[in-house]
């Protein structure tokens, strides 16, 4: 019986994931870093901007409402994550804060993307950190919206299930019980991070939420959540030697991260910061208030421009 119900789940997963995969398909070009594959986009002209999604997100996240809004005076490089939306990452790497910088970096080298504005949320604001602390020849300047800037007390609400150590048991809980309870819980995972601003009704497909259902981006979420909290907590002593302009944008009601304990705090260390907050707003400000966010990067762009 437990052998059945195991086949049944696991058939529903993989057809799960090929209806999505159908519906949301890649949308970006391909390019081999690392041993990995990296899904990105390379759209518009002139100062570039090189832009990092966050936790078991993916580039819709960032194409969803900013790309558009930003490709007329910029040239706009949105990728996905290694191991995220159609990247991949290759089981034996690393998805330290580090290493995922690392990796980012030699694929800026390898399309010839240099000097960027590096625009971050939330993990992405971490990563973008560490590459503008290790790459500091890379950056020119960092636009971080709602990033994780310090390890929080508590792993938020709609990512304790993939607070999972144990590689076994990821993949175990990804290719039977993750998409079903997914679907499940969806209204309220989405209700918390875009809160208390209304959910985009077209994020499942045009923002990409769907890629989430399959197994392969529960097992890499779990591990940039497991691996990416270890290493946080290394990086802030050295915030106060960034030199590049730096800008905050946070929502006040983020349910997700605290805008005191990550915004607010990494803005008080480095001196310059720029820290901004929008009133009332969520952990999904690039695309529920979009022209708040795209105003913020264009001034952070400035700043690197003069």
């Amino acid at each position: 019986m437990l052998v059945l119900v195991f086949g049944a789940l696991v058939l529903f997963t993989v057809r799960t994931a090929r209806r999505v995969e159908h519906a949301v398909p890649p949308i970006g070009r391909f390019i081999d870093v690392d041993g990995g594959r990296i899904h990105y986009v390379d759209e518009g002209v002139g100062q570039p901007l090189l832009c990092l999604h966050g936790l078991a997100g993916q580039m819709r996240d960032f194409t969803h409402s900013l790309r558009d809004r930003l490709m007329r005076d910029y040239r706009v490089v949105i990728i996905d994550r290694p191991g995220s939306g159609y990247s991949t990452r290759p089981p034996q790497a690393s998805a330290a804060i580090r290493d995922q910088a690392e990796t980012i970096a030699r694929f800026a080298e390898a399309i010839g993307l240099k000097r960027a504005l590096v625009v971050g949320h939330s993990l992405g604001g971490a990563i973008a950190l560490s590459l503008a602390l290790n790459h500091p020849d890379l950056v020119a300047g960092l636009a971080l919206i709602a990033p994780a800037t310090h390890p929080p007390e508590h792993v938020p609400a709609p990512f304790g299930g993939l607070d999972i150590a144990s590689p076994l048991l990821r993949w175990l809980v990804a290719w039977t019980i993750a998409t079903p309870l997914s679907m499940a819980n969806r209204e309220f995972a989405l209700n918390t991070v875009f809160g208390p601003q209304p959910v985009a009704r077209d994020y499942p497909t045009r923002g990409g939420g769907l890629l989430n259902l399959r197994p392969s981006a529960f097992i890499a979420a779990s591990r940039d959540l497991v691996e990416a909290r270890q290493k946080l907590d290394d990086m802030t002593a050295r915030y106060g030697s960034l030199k590049v302009p730096l800008g905050i944008l946070y929502g006040t009601a983020d349910r997700v991260l605290d805008a005191t304990e990550q915004g607010e705090a990494l803005a008080a260390m480095v001196p310059g910061a720029d820290c901004e907050l929008i009133e009332g707003g969520g952990h999904m400000i690039h695309i529920a208030s979009a022209d708040r966010c795209a105003a913020f990067i264009a001034r952070i762009a400035q700043r690197v421009g003069a």
